[in-house]
């Protein structure tokens, strides 16, 4: 086994772990990235991208469904399910390789197997590396940043057995196309499953054990996506917990619980999307200062642990778990640690969140009623897809931007989106919350015609009494 020393020794490649490795490169470290599956993480591979690549093939087999409201003539559109799987893999694959490559043009050293704490050499700490039971290599870094990521959840008697009941991971790979579906869970995950398999056909029902569906939204958005949902012909039961799976043959049978009453529902196929856990086992942490709470390590501001030289970033840590916010997470860990005087610490409310259903669902900062809850007087500002020129001219004429602002200062406080591309355009938002911009700078900024973005600059008119085109 090779002993090695490094500045920075990162363990997990996934999107907080490989471009934190990139950051500390480009700042002059001599770096170790430690990766026991692929790089990219469950983000890349099995999250985030292939995801989105379904999504894609279900949004153009609906747009196929609809030429005639364009003019066009389909005849008899369907889809071969293995070829749609096969993109997607192809899609990760892709980006894969391109992680790999970036590794190699940063000199960032790659080590595939398991890596865990194994105590202090000096002033350094000890990181050890398995594969398959059998020692890799054993390295020591001045630093190590912890980016093992998390998995789904399994709740008792509702876990995944990766043929009637799945995980994200089976459902991203289906051999057969399951005529109906049950979807446990309505979060960004259970959603976007539901929405891909739905417009593929499926009959698909979701439970939500808490009031409404997308829960962590703005409340408006929520109701407006149930809607949305419905009309596509989604069965949708919140307030409800589905108390037991029994599994036929090639079938489940559920027992749905909802306002003191069961019902039975029989479905193909189940996917639970109820969360996730972090992965903190076998990382060393026994006898460490780390804390780890309900799965997920404790990390302060610059994301250090209670141990000396070990920090912690992405869903390994607290919420919200995005990969876009694990990654900022990282950059600002090692720029920190390279003292870097332009480092400032994360604010969660400015990071987006997105999810990619139909229709899109987009969000940052805090929700109208977080903003009254913390005793804010706020003014709210909404435009409908029904008044945008582009919104018409597209086709897709449903949807809302909405804003929410502070009365007295005029602090942009949230941003909330339902309709289409609005994965795109909450970005805008995101720059303008950055900037601490005013409503009178959002105002006063021209935005170009005919666009969907004009919707943004029209939710803020509003807010104020000045909206023209609604």
């Amino acid at each position: 086994m090779a002993e090695t020393n490094f500045d920075l020794i990162v363990i997990g490649g996934g999107p907080g772990g490989y471009v934190t490795a990139i950051r500390a490169a480009q700042l002059g470290g001599k770096v170790a990235l430690v990766e026991r599956e692929h790089l990219g993480g469950i983000c890349l591979n099995w999250g985030c991208i292939p995801t989105k690549a379904l999504l894609r093939t279900s949004e153009v087999y609906h747009y196929l469904t609809h030429a005639g409201d364009y003019g066009l003539t389909v005849k008899d559109p369907g889809f071969d399910l293995a070829k749609i799987v096969k993109r997607s893999r192809a899609v990760a694959g892709r980006l894969n390789a391109g992680v790999t490559h970036l590794m190699k043009k940063n000199k960032v050293t790659v080590f595939d197997g398991h890596g865990k704490l194994n105590g202090v050499q000096g002033p350094s700490r000890k990181v050890h590396v398995a594969k398959d039971g059998k020692g890799v290599a054993d390295l020591t870094g001045k630093n190590v940043i912890l980016a093992t990521g998390a998995r789904a959840r399994q709740l008792p008697g509702l876990e995944g057995d990766g043929k009637l009941v799945w995980t994200y991971k089976e459902a991203m790979v289906p051999e057969v196309m399951p005529k109906s579906l049950l979807v446990i869970g309505s979060g960004a995950i259970g959603i976007e499953f539901a929405s891909f398999y739905r417009t593929l056909g499926a009959e698909v029902t979701v439970v939500e054990v808490l009031p409404r569906v997308l829960p962590v939204e703005d409340e408006e958005i929520s109701a407006y996506a149930h809607k949305a949902y419905e009309k596509q012909g989604m069965k949708i039961m919140t307030g409800a917990t589905v108390k037991s799976l029994k599994k036929g043959k090639d079938n489940v049978t559920a027992t749905i619980e909802k306002d003191g009453k069961s019902s039975e529902l029989i479905v193909d196929r189940v996917i639970s999307a109820v969360g996730i856990v972090g992965n903190v086992e076998d990382l060393g942490l026994e006898g460490t200062k780390v804390k780890v709470e309900k799965t997920h390590v404790v990390a302060d501001q610059w994301m250090a642990t209670g141990e000396p030289n070990v920090y912690a970033i992405g869903d390994l840590t607290g919420p919200p778990w995005l990969a876009h916010k694990a990654s900022h997470e990282g950059v600002i860990c090692v720029e920190k640690l390279a003292g870097l005087n332009t480092v400032h610490p994360l604010d969660v409310r400015r990071i987006p969140g997105c999810t990619y259903c139909h229709p899109q669902i987009a969000s940052i900062g805090l929700s109208e009623a977080k903003a009254k809850e913390g005793g804010r007087k706020v003014k709210v500002g909404r435009f409908p897809f029904m008044g945008n020129g582009k919104a018409i001219a597209l086709g897709e004429d449903q949807g809302l931007v909405k804003t929410i602002f502070d009365e007295k200062t005029g602090e942009l406080l949230g941003a909330h989106m339902v309709g289409a591309e609005v994965t795109e355009l909450i970005q805008g938002y995101a720059v303008a919350m950055q900037l601490e911009t005013t409503e009178t700078d959002l105002m006063h900024t021209v935005f170009p015609h005919p666009t969907l973005s004009e919707m943004m600059h029209e939710s803020v008119l509003d807010a104020y009494g000045r909206v023209i085109h609604f």
